[in-house]
Parts: structure tokens; sequence; C-alpha cells
């Protein structure tokens, strides 16, 4: 069987230009928030709400991609929606039409996690998830390092030149759209179909599932409580004495490295199993929060995000490859949906606590609870049984 066939090529591609589009403007968001009169508290309320939508609707549109036995509409669909709501930034500045234009982007991005990941799911043997998940990580990834590349690139020669950096991102999204209407839809086998389908259907699955799916989901969840939003480890490489242009650079390097090492490492968790991969992510994840909690050295913190980079290779895709073993194939998308929506809600609490403890007891703190947390999840993955 061929590894990389044509449908994860394409996946891949659509993922990297479509992550090259929004990672371009990640960087300058806050910004160029903040230029057109936002206010910080504000900007994280809209950031809030957005990833709110997102997270939730990833259980809906999945379950909907299942009962549909559709992949590919949904994949065209939330790609589309991501590429146009770019533009759409620069078009007008009121916060009203700012949230459409965000939550417009992060719906994009529900209604398509679920039946991309069935997709990918799809095109795999067990004997191969890894290789495969990784692959279009890798692949995802590097869309992260060109888009801050360019940007960084773009505002050296034009500063605060912001709105056309909009227009400019819209073009890899577009690419991204075209490459998706070559996919196409395999047959799936369903047993059953879900005839009525509201927006909170998937949590039934959960009951539904099977136990290792409900063990595995629920120390994923526990790990995602604490896994708070890679700008606190910004905000530590800026308190360390980088300036704006070196934290994006740092972002850049921390997604390079997990760009070149996400393909190698899920083709080994193949052959060592996807369980013992993950734990070694976390192993890693936890050793780079207590240096953090501990360190101040600039050369230690740029040492930590090369770690940090090893961990995401680690985690990020295997998790999904894992779900998807341990999941039947005619509720793939159901399974990696309901998983995402409620990692979203658990991503969003994990900022919200992150920030209250940096607030109160400031930045070690923060890193040390985490890295500790982090422990307890690492032994009670030790102790399921593989499955994978």
């Amino acid at each position: 069987m061929k590894t990389i066939t044509r449908t994860v090529w394409i996946l891949s591609l659509v993922s990297l230009f479509t992550d090259m589009a929004s990672e371009m403007l990640y960087p300058i968001m806050p910004i160029y928030l903040k230029s057109i009169g936002f206010s910080i508290i504000l900007i994280g309320v809209l950031e809030g709400l957005v990833e709110a939508v997102a997270g939730l609707s990833k259980g809906y549109f999945g379950q909907l991609s299942d009962s549909k036995a559709k992949r590919a509409p949904f994949v065209q669909l939330g790609y589309s929606l991501s590429a146009i709501s770019k533009p759409m930034m620069a078009f007008f500045v009121y916060p009203l039409w700012i949230f459409f234009a965000r939550t417009t982007d992060r719906l994009g991005k529900g209604i398509r996690t679920g039946a991309r990941d069935a997709m990918l799911s799809a095109e795999t043997i067990k004997s191969n998830k890894g290789k495969v998940f990784g692959f279009h990580r890798s692949m995802d990834t590097f869309g992260a390092v060109l888009g801050p590349a360019l940007a960084l690139v773009y505002l050296y020669f034009y500063p605060e030149d912001y709105i056309n950096l909009f227009y400019i991102a819209f073009i890899p999204g577009v690419l991204a759209v075209v490459a998706s209407f070559l996919l196409k839809d395999k047959k799936i086998e369903t047993t059953s179909k879900q005839k009525k389908i509201n927006f909170f259907s998937f949590i039934k699955y959960w009951k539904q599932s099977s136990a290792q799916y409900r063990k595995v989901v629920l120390g994923l969840l526990f790990f995602a409580l604490f896994n708070s939003s890679d700008v606190f480890l910004l905000l530590k490489a800026k308190d360390a004495g980088l300036d704006d242009t070196w934290v994006i650079g740092i972002y850049i390097f921390y997604n390079l490295i997990y760009a070149l090492t996400a393909f190698p490492l899920g083709s080994f968790a193949d052959k060592i199993g996807l369980k013992k991969m993950f734990v070694f992510g976390l192993i890693i994840f936890s050793l780079v929060y207590f240096g953090m909690g501990f360190t101040t050295n600039l050369y230690v913190i740029i040492a930590l995000f090369f770690g940090y980079g090893i961990y995401a290779a680690a985690t990020e895709g295997i998790s999904k490859a894992w779900i998807t073993n341990i999941s039947k194939e005619e509720n793939t998308a159901t399974a990696i949906g309901t998983y995402t929506a409620f990692q979203s809600i658990a991503t969003m609490l994990a900022s919200m606590l992150a920030g209250l403890i940096w607030l109160y007891f400031g930045a070690g703190v923060t890193f040390l609870v985490t890295a500790v947390a982090t422990i307890f999840v690492i032994i009670y993955f030790l102790q399921l049984k593989p499955s994978a």
C-alpha cells in the first residue's frame, strides 16, 4: 500500500497554504486590532468567543459528516470560509464586523476538522497511521514557518502596512481552496445514519463511545486543561530580553523544528506504538515547562523552544492518529470532532487559568504548575493499555 497517497498529498498542501495564510496574520493580529481601537480586554473577549464557536462546531460538523457519509464537501466549505475571512478583516474596522470575520475564519476550521482527519484516516492502515498524520502535520506546520517569515519580510519593507497583509494572505488561502476541489470522497460504509442532529448531538457520542476512547480522551483533556496558549511562552521570551521581531523569529524557529520532526517521529511512532510516542512528547513538554519556570537565561529559553517543537511533533498528529485507531470507521469524524470540541473548551480554560496564575503569582509559578500537572498525565497514560 502506498503510504502517502494522492489524497494525503492534497490535504497536506491544502493545510500548508491555509496555515501560511493564517500564520502570516497571527503575529500582527493583536497589533492590528489595537491600531483600530480594540482594548486588550476586547481582544481577549473576541478571541475567546471565536475559539469557543470553532471548538463546539467541530463536534457538530464532525457528526454531520459521519451522518451524511461525506467528507470532501465539509473540507471544501471549511477552507473556503477561512480563505474569504482574510480580506474581510481589512474591509471595515467596526468591532461587530471584526467579530463576524474572525468567527467566519474559526467556523471554517470547525466545519473541516473532523471530516479532514477522517479523510486522512481512511488513507491509512494501523501500521502507518502515525506516519501519515505526521506527514500532514509536518506540511501544515511548514505553512506556519513560511507565513510569519513572509509577514516579517513584508513589514520590514512596509512598516505598519497591516491592511495589505490581509489581502496578501488571501492568495495562499485561495490556493488552498482550489486544491481542496481536487479531493474525491471514498464510499463510507455506515451501519446507521442519525436523522436528527443538533449542535450538541455530539455529546451523545461520548456515552455511546468505547471505554477505551473515553479513557484516552479523558487523559488528553486533562492535559489540555493545563496546556495554555503559546502566547505565554512568547511572553516569557519577551521578558528575557527579546524584541518583537525576535519573538516572532523564535516562534518561526519553534514551528520549523516541529515541521522537520513531525514526519520522522510519526514514522517512528508506528514502530514503537502511538502511546509511547505521545508519552515521550509529554515528558519533553514537562521538561520544557520546568525549564521555563526556573530560567531567565535567553539562550536556555531558545533551547527550550527547540524542545517545544519536538513535543508538538510527538503529540499533535499522534493524538488524532491514536483516536482514529480506537474508533469505528463510520464514526471517525464524530470521534475526532467530539475530542477537539472538548479540547477547545479545555484550552480556553487553560489560558484563563494561566493568565490568573501569572497575574497573582508570577510567570515561574505558571510554568511550574503546568509541568507538575503534566507529570500526573504521564502517570495516567502509562497505566493505560497500549491499544495502538
